[in-house]
């Protein structure tokens, strides 16, 4: 049983998933992209001792027609790494978590931005890992057609190597900073990665000292079978799918199980499902505001949205008839699936799915706030998840509403922390500091196989980092 503590994480990315957000009554239409709005919201979710504060991102507008891209109100908004700096001045405790592709991006500059944001907030930094599910990102990026699936997912366990390997560049105390001698840091605490693989060649090593975290938090979003190994082998928080218990239980039994194959406790990984919670003073209440909502996403939005789903333009399917099947595609499969099987559990026309993947068709949460407490305690307590990425259904009422009705409730029943208790979000999360793969302690080297000490190179206490050494690093003594 998970039992324990209940982890909670905000979806502000859009600031709500839902397309008719910025259209319900008090909404803010421009939340998504005012600072001062941003601003108030990473304050109320600290108030609310909220774990982190999670920026999606994409690096295209999304890949729909104009009549239904001109309803979205995701085609304006701030770059992840460039917002959240500013955001940590205004903030004391919540983690601060940015996706970053491994398909679009250098690792070196992944590496370095995260690096730095670790250090600005005094390590409550996060990367989300993604490899990028919308196609028109590659014609931004030089490419006429996106990488294939299975393409960006080895590239993507190859970036991740070579992203940590460079925030383990520097021993944790290699900045000795001796006035008297002169030396400002000690240059047998530097590794040289020397990278080259299958994707990329990085010598390295990082401009920026080691993160305060010895790395930012790992998170990842995927739930293909490629995206849940890729979880299993390298994340520390998943946001995990399940649009009902019974199959967030089976996600969270397959990834875990998956960890401890590879040699992972299953404690070093927190699966946070995305919930939608629309919170009212009663069940009734909550299920008019759903109403509401859901009444004022367009149908060029709708079926422009469930097209990005299912990977096909399916504008051309008969409204009010059923969905037919669909077959694979280059965009997220776990997406697809996630739709197909909706439609074909709830008996929906196109119309109905499409209204649902419109505003959110995803795990949602709708009821007065014992009764929201009552479901995320029972997944909390039967190994369906270890919290949750809560999705506002608006803001800023929706956001207010969770945090001053359901967060107390949670609180009383000693599910949820009242204070934060850690500095960093690793010990928020209750998860440990990384050793550094090139300069463990020597205490911890004991037991290591003598012939790896032999070669003089630096070892981690994790066999798989010793593997992934030899392959792609040489251990040397710098020259500067």
């Amino acid at each position: 049983m998970s039992g324990g503590q209940l982890h909670l994480a905000a979806f502000m990315r859009p600031v709500s998933i839902h397309t008719a957000a910025w259209r319900y009554p008090g909404a803010f239409p421009d939340a998504n992209f005012n600072f001062k709005h941003l601003a108030r919201f990473v304050q109320t979710l600290e108030r609310g001792k909220f774990d982190a504060f999670f920026m999606a991102d994409h690096l295209a507008v999304l890949n729909m027609p104009i009549q239904a891209l001109k309803r979205s109100a995701t085609v304006t908004s701030f770059d992840p790494l460039t917002l959240l700096p500013a955001l940590t001045v205004l903030t004391k405790h919540i983690g601060l978590i940015a996706t970053a592709s491994t398909t679009y991006n250098e690792p070196y500059h992944i590496a370095r931005k995260f690096a730095s944001l670790d250090h600005i907030s005094g390590g409550r930094a996060g990367w989300n890992v993604v490899t990028s599910g919308n196609p028109d990102e590659a014609m931004n990026f030089g490419l006429e057609e996106h990488v294939e699936h299975a393409r960006r997912y080895r590239r993507a366990r190859e970036f991740f190597d070579v992203v940590t390997g460079l925030w383990d560049s520097w021993a944790d105390d290699a900045f000795i900073r001796d006035v008297e001698s002169g030396a400002y840091f000690d240059p047998e605490k530097l590794h040289v990665l020397n990278h080259a693989g299958e994707f990329l060649k990085v010598r390295g090593p990082l401009n920026i000292a080691r993160p305060v975290q010895g790395w930012p938090v790992i998170v990842q979003a995927g739930a293909s079978d490629a995206g849940r190994q890729l979880a299993a082998e390298t994340a520390e928080v998943i946001f995990g799918a399940g649009s009902n218990i019974a199959n967030a239980r089976a996600f969270y039994s397959d990834v875990k199980g998956r960890m401890e194959s590879l040699g992972r406790p299953r404690d070093r990984l927190k699966v946070l499902p995305g919930a939608f919670v629309v919170v009212g003073d009663t069940e009734e209440e909550a299920r008019q505001k759903r109403l509401r909502l859901d009444s004022l996403v367009h149908y060029d939005s709708a079926i422009a949205s469930l097209s990005i789903m299912l990977g096909h333009d399916v504008s051309h399917l008969d409204p009010d008839g059923p969905l037919p099947p669909i077959p694979e595609s280059n965009a997220s499969r776990s997406g697809r699936e996630r739709v197909i099987e909706l439609a074909r559990r709830e008996h929906l026309t196109v119309r109905q799915v499409a209204q649902r993947v419109g505003g959110f068709g995803g795990l949602s949460f709708v009821g007065a706030p014992v009764t929201i407490a009552d479901q995320m305690e029972e997944w909390l307590s039967t190994d369906a998840c270890d919290g949750f990425n809560v999705m506002f259904p608006y803001l800023p009422g929706g956001l207010d509403d969770f945090v001053d009705q359901v967060v107390p409730e949670l609180q009383r029943r000693g599910i949820f922390r009242r204070e934060y208790t850690g500095k960093t979000l690793r010990e928020n999360l209750g998860l440990l500091r990384p050793e550094n793969r090139f300069f463990a302690k020597r205490t911890e080297l004991r037991e290591l196989p003598s012939e790896l000490e032999s070669t003089g190179q630096k070892i981690s206490t994790d066999p798989r980092e010793n593997r992934r050494q030899e392959s792609h690093s040489r251990g040397v003594t710098p020259k500067v």
